[in-house]
């Protein structure tokens, strides 16, 4: 089997399981609690790093599940090191962006400032409903900003598992 065939069927396995963790095991409690610090009043830095890392580890137990299924069925030549360089990096890079403000940051000193905003209240052009409130969505910049980064990490982690 080819590298990039590797490749492939890893990047599918672990983008699966990135969605399934990040949005049905993750719990409200963490999503509420993640991007918690100690500059905002009232939150915890402590409790936001808590919230974030057991997040991590259900989203990194998830894609090893979901790893492991794919490895088996389709007996794909990948390493114990690879894996656990591939996922290794790929939760550092999701504890790293969902504390908030890191990716806040980034978005910063790239010029997404704007579109991060988007779609929040903070941007003037934010949906309201019909009585002109503020109407909450998943469509935000932050989102879109959050999972891209997301999905180029899970890109890198495919690639450490299929070359390692």
């Amino acid at each position: 089997m080819t590298a990039a065939a590797v490749f492939a069927a890893v990047f599918i396995a672990l983008y699966v399981a990135h969605s399934v963790g990040d949005h049905w095991v993750q719990t409200s409690h963490q999503a509420a609690h993640k991007g918690e610090n100690d500059r905002t009043p009232g939150q915890s830095s402590r409790a936001g790093r808590i919230a974030c890392t057991l997040h991590v580890i259900g989203l990194t137990i998830t894609k090893g599940i979901a790893l492991a299924a794919v490895v088996l069925v389709l007996d794909l030549p990948v390493t114990v090191i690879g894996v656990v360089a591939g996922l290794g990096v790929d939760a550092a890079s999701h504890w790293w962006a969902d504390r908030r403000s890191t990716l806040a940051w980034l978005a910063k000193v790239t010029g997404k400032t704007e579109f991060l905003s988007l779609g929040t209240p903070a941007h003037a052009a934010h949906p309201v409903t019909a009585e002109g409130t503020y109407a909450p969505t998943l469509g935000t910049g932050a989102y879109a900003l959050d999972q891209s980064f997301h999905h180029l990490f899970l890109g890198v982690a495919a690639l450490l598992i299929a070359a390692l």
